[in-house]
């Protein structure tokens, strides 16, 4: 859902969590160490979204690409991943954050998608922060599922050809009840995007910051905020 807005506070922010590799190699530790101390990073990002305005916070937490990963690796991420749920669930509850999820869920493991929309029915009502994670989710995979749910409703006579507009194919996307994002950060010092987003970070403003994502804090997301004010926005205008 593309918004031109222009507003000191981003109503969207999106980050791509990197470094917990190379966090843990730091430290002489595996790297599944550095998955499980990226936890206090999510709840800091979550926390300081929810308490300086933010309405919607989208954390890249597994790519499709993620899959080609050692297969000990892509385990102990997916129990990483439900213990965390299950464990924040009260603090979510008591936030009045919503929990939800984009991505192609069913390559999830089965045990593993139960319980994670255990805790987003469980947040459905919440009515503060919404928190978006992307799970098994590629932008290029989110445009080719949207381009081939488009096609059939254009063979089946449900769409015409010469209606499909932006509008309309962002209308298709996984995020289409979501606001582009306004702020996209990306921690660990790279300057890329990896896949995340491409169609709605058309306009989003980009922050860099070297730190790892397991030592992000609350500062450094205050931080990225300060820096986002800075920014004029024209959205191709003069």
């Amino acid at each position: 859902m593309r918004q031109d807005r222009n507003s000191d506070i981003p109503v969207h922010v999106a980050i791509v969590m990197d470094g917990n590799g190379r966090w843990a190699k730091s430290k002489g530790l595996q790297r599944v160490m550095g998955h499980r101390n990226a936890v206090e990073a999510v709840r800091a990002a979550t926390e300081a979204a929810a308490e300086n305005g933010v309405k919607y916070l989208t954390l890249y937490a597994f790519s499709t690409e993620n899959w080609q990963r050692p297969k000990e690796e892509v385990e102990a991420l997916m129990s990483l991943l439900v213990d965390a749920v299950e464990k924040e669930e009260p603090k979510l509850q008591k936030n009045n954050v919503r929990l939800i999820s984009i991505g192609n869920t069913e390559a999830l493991p089965k045990a593993v998608a139960e319980k994670f929309n255990t805790v987003v029915k469980a947040t459905s009502k919440n009515t503060g922060l919404t928190l978006v994670v992307a799970l098994s989710y590629s932008g290029r995979w989110e445009i080719t599922d949207a381009a081939k749910r488009m096609c059939e409703d254009v063979a089946s006579g449900k769409l015409r050809a010469s209606n499909v507009t932006e509008e309309k194919f962002a209308g298709y996307l996984q995020s289409s009840a979501i606001p582009d994002p306004d702020l996209f950060i990306r921690t660990g010092g790279d300057l890329r995007i990896s896949n995340f987003l491409l169609w709605q970070a058309a306009y989003a403003e980009f922050y860099f910051p070297k730190v790892l994502w397991p030592d992000f804090r609350k500062e450094h997301f205050l931080e990225a905020m300060a820096e986002f004010k800075k920014r004029e926005r024209r959205f191709g205008k003069v």
